[in-house]
C-alpha cells in the first residue's frame, strides 16, 4: 500500500490554496495524468460542503475512472477525500493548509491500493515521483493564479 505525505511551505494564503484544491472541475487543466473531471453532486453541510466527483486518470496504457466524496471545511482549511468507486481497494487522501506568516504549510497525505496487481506494480515503480509531481502541479497552479508571492 503506497503512502505519501508532504508538508510543503507555500507563499500563498490557506484560503487561496484551499480554493485551488477545492476546484475539482479544473484538475484536467493542470494535474498530471488527469484527463477528465465531473462533479456528480454538491451539498452543503454544517461548516462546509460535500462534493461527489469522478476523475479520469490516464497513465501509459491505463485509463481509469474513479469516484470520490470530497468533504471541504473552509473554516479550518481542510479537504478530505473518501473513495467511493473505481479501480482501488482503498483510497484515503487529505489536504490541510496551516497558516504561517509568509503563507501556509500544505499538509498533503495519500494512501491507496489498486485492486489490480498489474496497476499496483506499474504505479509502485514511479509512485513517489508521481506524488511529488502532483503536489508540484498544485504549487505551480497557485503561482500561475496568484503570482509567486502571497497576495494580500
Amino acid at each position: 500500500m503506497p503512502t505519501h505525505s508532504e508538508h510543503r511551505p507555500m507563499p500563498h494564503s490557506p484560503e487561496q490554496m484551499f480554493a485551488l484544491v477545492a476546484d475539482i472541475a479544473k484538475y484536467p487543466e493542470f494535474l498530471p495524468w488527469c484527463t477528465g473531471a465531473r462533479i456528480r453532486s454538491t451539498r452543503e453541510i454544517e461548516g462546509g460542503s460535500v462534493v461527489d466527483a469522478d476523475l479520469i486518470i490516464s497513465f501509459k496504457l491505463f485509463r481509469e475512472r474513479f469516484t470520490s466524496r470530497v468533504t471541504m471545511h473552509p473554516d479550518t482549511h481542510k479537504i478530505e477525500v473518501e473513495y467511493l468507486d473505481g479501480p482501488f481497494k482503498h483510497l484515503v487522501n487529505y489536504w490541510h493548509f496551516v497558516p504561517t506568516d509568509s503563507g501556509c504549510i500544505a499538509d498533503f497525505h495519500v494512501d491507496f491500493e489498486f485492486k489490480s496487481k498489474v496497476l499496483q506494480a506499474v504505479i509502485g515503480v514511479v509512485f513517489t515521483e508521481a506524488m511529488r509531481r502532483i503536489v508540484r502541479a498544485f504549487e505551480d497552479r497557485a503561482s500561475a493564479l496568484y503570482g509567486p508571492q502571497k497576495q494580500l
